[in-house]
């Protein structure tokens, strides 16, 4: 069974109102939310000798997640990774959204669902996050009705997004978390062998839109269907990293997404989903100038992201799984993070 306690965690400037933290506990696990942007701020799991590191990357007060900052362990949307030049059309109607990333819109516009404050509902083993983004939210069509819940089972933490809209809007929703399995402010992730379950993936362009080719993965840098170890990998390649959306099975039913395990400490973490893609993302924009817990720095590199999502840009890409909700439908995707020790 999980417990979950909830606390203080800061106050919004300007009366914006009070952040609050909930943390969910179970033997194996701890994870600590907070209600601005549904963030995760903490996830404790133990390594083969039984000792809890905090394995994700993020600040221990508020002014840290109010400061220009990539994301740490927030909720990304109304549409979650890059739409080109920020513009789409639906049924007609051409919509235009904030150029926050030059040339395109990122992760929701310049006020996304990770610099909200979410209405927060306490459950015997999580915690539900909504709120209603209004008609028009940074461009975006329609009002959206959306719940983030968060539950934790064992060593499993789930996480479940719903989403209601009044009239049709794209909608991708993920979670940014920036992990390293050696604990966070452990210096990079090179170490950590990764497999992806993925037999396709997106190549992109110089602004990281996707061409619209749907290429193999068999031969290239991006065949991950067997473990690799990440620094010798990109050595071999010559990768500045990764950044790229893997085509995961095209079923709405749970399945396999990737595996990443750190030999040193015996911690795994493996990734199922229910959605059609995931962007594998090495932090190749970390530049060590944030300040995070404990006095730790964040550099090139030093954490990854596992965004489980809809295909970037699909809003533009007729041939991309379909990415708009309509009245009447219901978005409804689950992600679980499960950990364990090998």
């Amino acid at each position: 069974m999980a417990s979950v306690t909830r606390a203080a965690f800061g106050e919004l400037p300007s009366g914006g109102g009070t952040v609050e933290k909930f943390q969910l506990q179970s033997d194996l696990l701890r994870v600590d939310i907070i209600s601005w942007g549904c963030t995760i701020t903490a996830l404790e799991v133990k390594d083969r000798q039984g000792r809890a590191s905090d394995v994700v990357l993020g600040f221990a007060e508020l002014e840290g997640y109010l400061q220009k900052q990539p994301y740490f362990g927030a909720v990304i949307g109304r549409v979650a990774n890059r739409i080109a030049k920020g513009t789409f059309k639906v049924d007609g109607k051409e919509y235009h959204l904030a150029i926050n990333k030059e040339p395109n819109s990122l992760h929701g516009g310049v006020r996304g669902f990770d610099k909200v404050l979410w209405t927060p509902r306490v459950l015997s083993n999580g915690v539900q996050f909504s709120r209603i983004s209004p008609d028009g939210e940074e461009g975006y069509p329609g009002e959206l009705k959306v719940w983030v819940t968060y539950t934790l089972d064992g060593a499993e933490l789930v996480v479940n997004y719903r989403a209601q809209a009044s009239q049709a809007t794209p909608v991708n929703l993920t979670n940014h978390s920036y992990f390293n399995l050696a604990g966070q402010g452990s210096p990079n992730i090179y170490d950590h062998e990764v497999t992806i379950e993925a037999d396709t993936y997106l190549p992109v362009d110089e602004t990281l839109i996707p061409i619209g080719e749907v290429a193999p993965v068999q031969g290239t840098a991006f065949d991950l269907r067997k473990p690799v170890e990440l620094g010798k990998h990109l050595q071999d390649f010559h990768l500045n990293g990764f950044d790229h959306n893997f085509c995961l099975k095209g079923s709405k039913e749970k399945h396999f997404c990737a595996r990443v395990h750190h030999a040193a400490s015996g911690r795994v973490l493996e990734v199922y989903t229910t959605q059609p893609g995931v962007q594998f993302y090495t932090g190749n924009f970390l530049d060590g100038t944030l300040k995070g817990k404990n006095g730790a720095v964040y550099p090139k590199h030093s954490g990854f992201c596992l965004e489980t999502q809809n295909w970037p840009d699909a809003v533009n890409q007729p041939h991309f799984p379909p990415v708009l909700l309509r009245p009447g439908e219901e978005y409804d995707h689950t992600t679980w993070f499960k950990f364990s020790v090998a």
